[in-house]
């Protein structure tokens, strides 16, 4: 077991973890911690505690220092020159004729390094424009082309829910999102309602996923045919959530509700036995 901190960079960034030392650091502080891109500033969003040695890359990086006002104004100043680098970076991009479309901007917290995220939609030669911005900034320079869905992170904006993007609040990572997880909860398969702002499969579709699948072993697939107190019976409906279904009885020539419990109690399926 090993002592570590989970220190993120951006507001819904991934989390990283580091080896606190001797630091007392607290949940929302501010940490100086150097990383494979150099020396940077993040946020504490998990406080100290004992973790795996195989849960975590070895070996950890260190902390290097509590952060101070200083360091702040630090941070404040380098958001200031990237949003200058911003405006200087499109308007190379327009002088080259270059077909991408320019995200974000970023300086490392030690200004060794300037970051340029851009969307394309294939390979881009931005060699000249590398050239032309590193002339201008006497520094390091990275193109990162990034996806459709990181752009959606950076940017953030309103989801379909009226409510901000779950990508740029809360989600650290992206996890796959299938076209089967909206077949499976009932809705429309008409792109324009189950897409995000993005353009790909909202993620929001992964988060009652697992419920559906359990409900779906509970329950009678459509169209099976079940032995009822009133005859023979064909499931026409089904309600995963609320465990509903309706069964049609061509004898009585009427369709009848039950929950998944009555099913049960009356024998008609078996708990589990669906599947």
């Amino acid at each position: 077991m090993i002592k570590v901190i989970g220190v993120r960079f951006k507001k819904a960034g991934k989390i990283y973890y580091f080896d606190p030392g001797d630091y007392a650091v607290s949940i929302d502080s501010y940490v100086i911690v150097e990383t494979v891109r150099g020396i940077e500033f993040g946020k504490v969003v998990i406080a100290k505690k004992q973790v795996d040695e195989e849960d975590v890359v070895l070996p950890l990086k260190k902390v290097l220092r509590i952060a101070t006002e200083k360091d702040r104004i630090t941070v404040a100043e380098n958001q200031e020159q990237a949003k200058k680098a911003f405006d200087i970076c499109t308007t190379k991009i327009s002088d080259h004729n270059l077909d991408m479309n320019l995200v974000d901007v970023e300086y490392t917290f030690d200004r060794n390094k300037i970051i340029f995220y851009f969307t394309a939609d294939g390979r881009v030669d931005f060699r000249n424009l590398v050239k032309d911005l590193a002339a201008l900034f006497k520094t390091r320079i990275e193109l990162r082309q990034i996806g459709v869905r990181d752009e959606a992170k950076m940017l953030g904006g309103i989801g379909p829910c009226g409510r901000m993007l779950c990508c740029s609040t809360f989600l650290g990572d992206f996890e796959p999102v299938s076209i089967k997880m909206a077949k499976d909860q009932n809705l429309s398969l008409n792109p324009a309602k189950i897409s995000g702002l993005c353009g790909r499969l909202m993620c929001c579709l992964k988060y009652e996923n697992d419920d559906y699948e359990n409900a779906k072993r509970e329950l009678p697939d459509l169209g099976e045919s079940v032995k009822t107190p009133y005859g023979q019976g064909k499931v026409v409906g089904l309600n995963i959530l609320e465990r509903l279904i309706q069964i049609e009885i061509p004898e009585k020539e009427r369709v009848i509700e039950y929950t998944l419990d009555e099913l049960i109690e009356e024998g008609i399926i078996t708990a589990q036995a669906t599947k």
